[in-house]
């Protein structure tokens, strides 16, 4: 008892430090923005004071950031979308990448069966037929109110004059070079004839820019058909690509349910499968919500402890239940609900960690870290958030030739063998094998937190498998913590995903004595993140005031007014 007692009460808090250098947000009342790219921000601003809503402010951001942050920003990958509208009604957008056509579920394997390295990752074979540009004429054509030529201009102007490259991007490409020396048209891109930018370079994209002019001018058949369409193909026949003629025209995102549920009085929306993110997400807060965390304290072993024995039993399900609803029967109401969510937290033991090999998947009825999320809010009410996708940073690192766009690797993010792990660790069964036309499971969670009918929170974030937890932790930290935004956003964070069975933190997260009061109830290997995890664009509303907060952990910016 006595053990007990200290542990729940060793309120130990990440480091303070780190909260004074945490910056304050921008604010706003008329619109915002917050992404992972100051430029393609202040676009999004600009567009609402020329009189736009969210969704065009939005749409200008995302074809701005195809131009200025090529890591992630894209027109060949894809992603989801979370939007309000000004009247309450809420809707998620999926375009997520499909595979193509001659997809088959053992196409990265070799003849003995087992996964051939680098296929489903490094190859023209290992894209996916993108669906970045038909989402955003998709949401723009439903619920914007300019037009498509109009939201995109900013973006070609950017790819045709260039932009100044700040030491990020610059870093960037210099790391980047020695993947592309195999891909012509990815040197000529991201090199001055073979030898680095630097900061302060001025970088242009005429290819980008003619593509860009293509869809302002034609829309989608500006990229799912005609020129664009024949580069893309004529990339694929450079190697072994799949992508065809038919699978770009055929290509539709999709207008889903999204996944709701509620938490402490506040209303949860967000990404339904092929996103595996809203149901975990709601599924972990549910696990939280019989217990008093914020008696319990930020930082605290007690919080940290609960914290990722829902997180084990969360990812456990991913793995079993979570694919393409298009395909497979996923048990979305069974996995959200709340009496759901405590019959999996019966065995969970306040003074003892589980072992992740002995609690498998939950009994129900029958993605990169260099992923980019931004925030986008308007006077009106009308909120998006959006998380877009090449999977791995540069995606596969190979520019369509002509067409000056990079290639997703994303169909590493299917289950290329059954309980075989991805690039992140992920493990997937039957649910997300490769079948043709099927879109690949995502961790992306892309999310707006409302109470009483007003948006309180627009969030979502990078980070491959680590996505979930940095939306989780987010939300946590604002609702239970009571945090500023830039502290909930800003503050370390830590992640567990069932397999591998270890907790993963960010640097001052964990003093000495809570890694000892972890380790003293059975976490068995907790070591420090090699990378910073998440990067959580956000925007936090109070009385009518517009947060912008850009996750200190990047360069980026929010951009307000």
């Amino acid at each position: 008892m006595k053990r007990l007692l200290t542990y729940t009460l060793s309120l130990l808090l990440c480091s303070t430090l780190l909260t004074a250098a945490v910056p304050d947000p921008v604010l706003g009342e008329k619109g915002m923005v917050a992404s992972r790219s100051m430029i393609a921000s202040q676009v999004g601003a600009d567009i609402m004071r020329a009189g736009g809503n969210a969704v065009d402010a939005a749409v200008a951001t995302g074809f701005a950031l195809a131009v200025t942050y090529p890591s992630a920003g894209n027109l060949g990958g894809g992603g989801f979308l979370v939007l309000r509208l000004a009247d309450g009604t809420v809707k998620t957008l999926d375009f997520r990448e499909t595979a193509p056509a001659a997809a088959h579920r053992d196409m990265y394997l070799d003849e003995q069966g087992d996964p051939v390295r680098d296929q489903s990752t490094k190859t023209r074979k290992a894209s996916g037929v993108p669906g970045s540009v038909d989402g955003l004429i998709e949401v723009l054509e439903k619920h914007g109110t300019m037009p498509l030529a109009k939201v995109i201009e900013p973006a070609v102007k950017l790819a045709a004059e260039g932009f100044v490259l700040n030491h990020d991007l610059a870093k960037q490409f210099q790391r980047q070079l020695r993947f592309m020396k195999a891909y012509p048209s990815s040197m000529a891109q991201f090199s001055k004839d073979g030898q680095p930018y630097q900061v302060g370079d001025r970088f242009r994209q005429p290819d980008l820019a003619a593509t860009l002019k293509r869809i302002a001018a034609q829309g989608r058949a500006g990229f799912y058909q005609g020129q664009t369409a024949d580069l893309i193909v004529a990339e694929m026949k450079r190697g072994d690509g799949l992508i065809s003629k038919e699978d770009l025209a055929g290509y539709r995102s999709v207008w889903r349910e999204p996944i709701t549920g509620t938490y402490r009085g506040y209303q949860i929306w967000s990404m339904p499968p092929p996103s595996s993110g809203g149901v975990l997400l709601v599924q972990m807060l549910n696990m939280l919500e019989p217990h008093d965390v914020g008696a319990m304290g930020f930082g605290s072993a007690a919080t940290i402890h609960l914290m990722i024995e829902a997180q084990r039993r969360a990812y456990a399900d991913r793995a079993e239940h979570l694919g393409d609803t298009d395909f497979v029967k996923v048990p979305l109401a069974e996995l959200t609900e709340k009496r759901y969510a405590q019959t999996r937290m019966a065995d969970y033991k306040a003074d003892h960690a589980s072992d992740s090999a002995a609690i498998g998947a939950g009994s129900v009825p029958k993605e990169s870290r260099e992923t980019t999320h931004y925030s986008v809010i308007d006077a009106a009410g009308n909120a998006v958030a959006v998380t877009t996708t090449l999977n791995w940073g540069y995606g596969n690192r190979i520019v369509v030739t002509g067409a000056g766009f990079l290639l997703n690797n994303e169909m590493d993010d299917f289950s290329v063998k059954a309980n075989t792990p991805n690039t992140y660790g992920l493990l997937g069964r039957v649910a997300n094998e490769i079948q043709p036309k099927k879109r690949m499971l995502s961790s992306m969670t892309p999310t707006i937190v409302t109470k009483d009918g007003d948006v309180v929170l627009v969030t979502g974030s990078p980070g491959g498998s680590t996505i979930i937890n940095t939306v989780f932790q987010v939300i946590v930290n604002t609702i239970d913590h009571g945090m500023p935004v830039n502290d909930a956003v800003g503050l370390p964070r830590f992640h567990h995903q069932w397999q591998p069975d270890r907790i993963v933190f960010e640097p001052y997260c964990f003093s000495p004595d809570t890694l000892k009061l972890l380790e003293g109830v059975g976490h068995k290997e907790i070591t420090a993140a090699r990378w910073r995890i998440g990067d959580a664009n956000t925007i936090r509303v109070v009385e009518g005031v517009f947060q912008g907060m850009s996750d200190p952990r990047n360069a980026g910016g929010a951009a307000g007014f």
